[in-house]
């Protein structure tokens, strides 16, 4: 029995009816660009979120977290309304509200993706409780919407304006590759993404400066994005090239242009990117990356000074390539590095960070792993 299942059998008193993970992510490239109908190059890493779940008949909700000392909180079924109920639950709630679950049921969830670290660990907790559903309720639903789905959730439930990557790749993934996902429709290619052979790692730098989506910056931003469409007239910053953005740069306010020539650059270096992994061309992602930082810190302006510190220091000593990944404000950044620079690289971050008064970061190494999946009994 997995260990998930036996501590929901002591906690509820009985065997859950199923179990269910999905992983964190990271983005490779391609921030901020899939509420713009952009491409995204993410990959699941090794690190879940597990659920165990079972039905009720009374119209009760009963959730409880293996990392809040399995305190379980209760929720009525037809009270279910955005925005409720305690703010780690409301990613559950949220799943069960918008894929319509008619009776009550018992959750006990094992978020082991680290919070706050850029690395998708709501899209992972929501992904795992969709899987379960779909699998318990028979709902049928395909991958696509089941991302949908969660994306929703997580938008009109909780209140933050996501877009659809996380969900997509916690889902879509596949061990070995990074997840080419066209974010207008849901459409995938898996990448390979094996760099070990090249003697190179992906390091994962937490710099422990977490951040909250939920207040106003994230909305903003893409409030821009939303902004240049409707002022250009496009169906979305998809659906022009660069140098068209760039000529029609009057037409917008400073702020509005300069987040949206992130929005278009980012999608051109997605594409570039998948051409350099197809082409082994691993110091030219690199430099792919070093772009990406530099747009996402001085033009859509979500970067933070420990994030700054983590990919300057890398580049310091000796990364190819280092950039921060998620929505930003804090959270992680990667560095693609010669294995043998790895551990100094991680000293050198450890020492500057201690240098500048902030909090110690954590590191960590995953390679692409597979997406969500029900657990067999």
């Amino acid at each position: 029995m997995h260990e998930i299942a036996k501590r929901f059998n002591s906690l509820f008193g009985h065997a859950p009816e199923v179990v269910a993970a999905a992983p964190g992510r990271v983005n490779l490239i391609g921030e901020h660009i899939d509420y713009s109908d952009g491409f995204v190059l993410p990959f699941a890493i090794s690190d879940t979120t597990t659920v165990a779940m079972s039905r009720r008949k009374d119209g009760m909700i009963r959730i409880a977290s293996a990392q809040k000392s399995a305190e379980i909180f209760e929720f009525s079924l037809d009270k279910l309304a955005p925005l409720t109920g305690e703010s780690w639950a409301r990613y559950a709630l949220g799943v069960l509200w918008v894929l319509d679950v008619d009776t009550g049921v018992e959750l006990l969830i094992d978020g082991r993706v680290p919070l706050g670290a850029g690395l998708s660990s709501s899209a992972a907790l929501e992904c795992s409780i969709a899987m379960a559903v779909n699998h318990l309720f028979q709902k049928g639903m395909s991958l696509q919407e089941l991302a949908r789905a969660t994306q929703k959730a997580e938008n009109k439930y909780v209140g933050v304006p996501c877009g659809i990557m996380d969900q997509s790749v916690s889902l879509m993934a596949k061990s070995g590759s990074a997840l080419l996902l066209d974010c207008r429709d849901l459409t995938t290619e898996n990448i390979p993404f094996l760099i070990a052979p090249q003697g190179l790692e992906l390091l994962i730098i937490d710099t422990q400066a977490h951040h909250k989506l939920v207040d106003g910056g994230y909305a903003e931003r893409r409030a821009s994005c939303e902004k240049a469409v409707a002022t250009l007239g496009i169906t979305s910053l998809r659906d022009i090239s660069v140098a068209d953005y760039a000529a029609r740069q009057s037409e917008l306010d400073p702020t509005t242009y300069i987040r949206g020539f992130h929005a278009v650059t980012e999608m051109k270096r997605v594409l570039d990117a998948v051409e350099a992994l197809k082409a082994n061309n691993f110091d030219r992602l690199g430099d792919l990356l070093n772009q990406s930082h530099r747009s996402l810190r001085d033009d859509y302006t979500v970067s933070c000074p420990e994030l700054n510190l983590a990919v300057d220091t890398a580049l310091d000593q000796g990364a190819i390539g280092a950039r921060m990944v998620g929505g930003g404000f804090g959270g992680s950044a990667i560095a693609l590095i010669k294995t043998e620079y790895v551990k100094r690289c991680e000293n050198a971050i450890q020492r500057a960070f201690s240098e500048a008064g902030f909090k110690n970061p954590r590191f960590f190494t995953s390679l692409p792993s597979d997406g969500a999946r029900v657990i067999p009994s």
